[in-house]
């Protein structure tokens, strides 16, 4: 699939060209903690002084709103440009966060949140996974009770990206008293300041502490920070889902081909060798899924189902992208930390924002019209 752009449009793209190489930060991100939240935050509040974050958010809240082609564009050149990963500490806030709060929040929360989330200013992470609610999310426990104009939070959530160093939380809990399944959940925003909140960061076996445990003993959020509705929290996190799988990942799924062509120089593989073969293989793969992402951002009308289609895609591709990369680099890889990190890092991409298993059967049900297991 081609984009197909117009004059206009490739003047932007040689706008966000120059900018990104005069201002593209040549340090390395720090891996975890308050550095790279210091990191993130002085990077993206750069981009948002010159108007290069929130491409196509609203204007009203601090964005260009620029085009989805527009958005594109400025993704390419980003990777281009070899730009901080866009999965920093800011990435729950501008991908699904913010998106489901201008989707389905109030005036005052999108006029309060909006504007700091792209100015730099706050990090978000997510509140949805438990102990015994991961892929299965609706079976979860976390409990919060109305009290007066409050609610009173007690559970526990794992695997929440970037907990250790947040302001806020995405925050997903039962707040209907002996509902089941998808039934009485609320989508809330939580202050990670407030009193009662323990967070314990997990190291994962790259090495990094992105994830953590939050326990909430007693914790009062106001009735006010309900996004989409009291106990209608599972239809506002479908529209956090379909943010997370669809749209929030377009600049790794971009930054994948630009990984593809830095193996194949480094690997310099004679031609019609087996590794010559295994990398164009790959790198054919890689321009399906680009292709596949563009298709998903532009189709109308809009196919919810798509962002598994996507997701599934890039997560085990993007495995076999870095398997590749030990494999043939050997030694030389653990010379770089990054191939090293991005393979130990790329396991989790069959896992997180819903298992490979889920999207099958998302993708079974929803696309193919395949009947549901029970």
């Amino acid at each position: 699939m081609r984009l197909s752009l117009t004059e206009a449009d490739e003047e932007f793209r040689a706008t966000a060209r120059e900018w990104l190489l005069a201002n593209a930060p040549k340090d390395r991100a720090p891996p975890d903690g308050q550095a790279s939240r210091d990191y993130a935050l002085a990077w993206l509040a750069r981009c948002h002084r010159d108007g290069w974050s929130g491409i196509s958010w609203p204007t009203e809240y601090g964005g260009r709103g620029l085009s989805q082609e527009r958005l594109l564009i400025w993704y390419e050149e980003y990777v281009r440009a070899r730009a901080p990963s866009v999965l920093d500490c800011t990435f729950v806030a501008l991908n699904h966060a913010g998106p489901t709060v201008f989707a389905c929040g109030t005036e005052e929360q999108k006029a309060f949140h909006l504007p700091r989330i792209l100015g730099g200013k706050v990090i978000w992470c997510q509140g949805f996974s438990e102990p015994g609610a991961g892929s299965d999310l609706a079976a979860l426990s976390t409990s919060a009770v109305v009290d007066g104009d409050h609610l009173v939070v007690n559970g526990q959530k794992i695997w929440s990206s970037f907990a250790d160093v947040a302001d806020y939380q995405e925050l997903l809990v039962r707040t209907l008293p002996g509902s089941k399944r998808h039934q009485g959940l609320s989508w809330v925003i939580c202050d990670m300041k407030s009193k009662g909140i323990t967070v314990r960061p997990i190291e994962n076996m790259a090495g990094v502490t992105h994830f953590a445990e939050v326990f909430y003993d007693n914790v009062r959020i106001p009735l006010s920070n309900v996004v989409g509705g009291l106990h209608e929290g599972w239809k506002t996190a479908m529209t956090t889902f379909g943010f997370e799988r669809k749209t929030a990942a377009i600049g790794l799924q971009l930054e994948l081909s630009v990984k593809i062509e830095d193996l194949i120089a480094l690997a310099e593989p004679l031609p019609g060798s087996a590794t010559a073969v295994r990398l164009g293989e790959l790198r054919a793969e890689v321009a399906g899924l680009r292709s596949m992402t563009y298709r998903a951002l532009l189709r109308e009308p809009a196919n919810a189902s798509d962002g598994s289609l996507v997701r599934l895609s890039f997560g085990e591709l993007a495995q076999r992208v870095y398997r590749a990369a030990m494999d043939i680099l050997g030694p030389d890889a653990l010379l770089n930390g990054s191939w090293t990190h991005d393979y130990l890092e790329s396991y989790s991409e069959t896992i997180a924002g819903g298992t490979a298993e889920i999207q099958r059967n998302i993708i079974a049900e929803r696309i193919l019209g395949m009947p549901r297991i029970k």
